[in-house]
This record gives C-alpha cells, sequence and structure tokens, in this order.
C-alpha cells in the first residue's frame, strides 16, 4: 500500500480557492474510480509551517502509469486544472510506503 501526495505551492491570498479546485478534481478522480478517497489539506498563512500551499493525498495498492493506455481521465479535471495552474507557481507529488502489519519486522 502506498501513500500519494501531490503539493501546489499558491499564489499570496489565492489558497482556499485553489484547494476548492483541489478538492473538486480529487472528487471527479473518485467519482471514476481511479482513486482511493482524497483528503485536501491547505495553510493560507495562518498556521504556523509552509505557508500558500496545498495537498492532496490518497491511498492505492499499486502505483500505475497516469499514460498508461488503458486510462482514462475523466474530462472535467482537465478545465479545473487549468484554472488551478493559472494561480499556482509550482507542484510536485511524493510516494510513501504505508506502514501495514505484514509489513513490520519483529522488534522484540
Amino acid at each position: 500500500m502506498y501513500v500519494i501526495r501531490r503539493v501546489w505551492t499558491v499564489e499570496p491570498r489565492q489558497t482556499r480557492l485553489a484547494a476548492s479546485l483541489v478538492s473538486e478534481i480529487g472528487r471527479l478522480y473518485e467519482d471514476a474510480g481511479q482513486r482511493e478517497p482524497v483528503r485536501v489539506y491547505f495553510n493560507a498563512g495562518s498556521l504556523p509551517g509552509e505557508k500558500d500551499r496545498v495537498y492532496m493525498e490518497w491511498t492505492t495498492r499499486i502505483i500505475e502509469s497516469p499514460h498508461r493506455g488503458d486510462n482514462e481521465f475523466p474530462s472535467d479535471p482537465r478545465s479545473l486544472g487549468a484554472r488551478l495552474r493559472e494561480i499556482t507557481t509550482g507542484t510536485w507529488i511524493e510516494f510513501y510506503e504505508l506502514m501495514t502489519p505484514d509489513k513490520a519486522v519483529d522488534i522484540d
């Protein structure tokens, strides 16, 4: 099992709009059966830590290429993604292996 986290750096005062767009994109991918439930979180500057960042994360059993032949993108995320690109200054994706009981080593 893996955790995938997509991160966006956002123009000042646009963080909540970006988080709203990201939430809708995540919902469309969920509805299309492309993703497990997503979680979106952000910091617009009122909390400690990196400000003007939006995060979307989800879990998956396997990591697949988005360019695979049988992958069908939902159409709406493209227009939402275009709006998101207008208010962001960067983006990246992070991959983590989720610790599960079957992966644990004996610590006794």
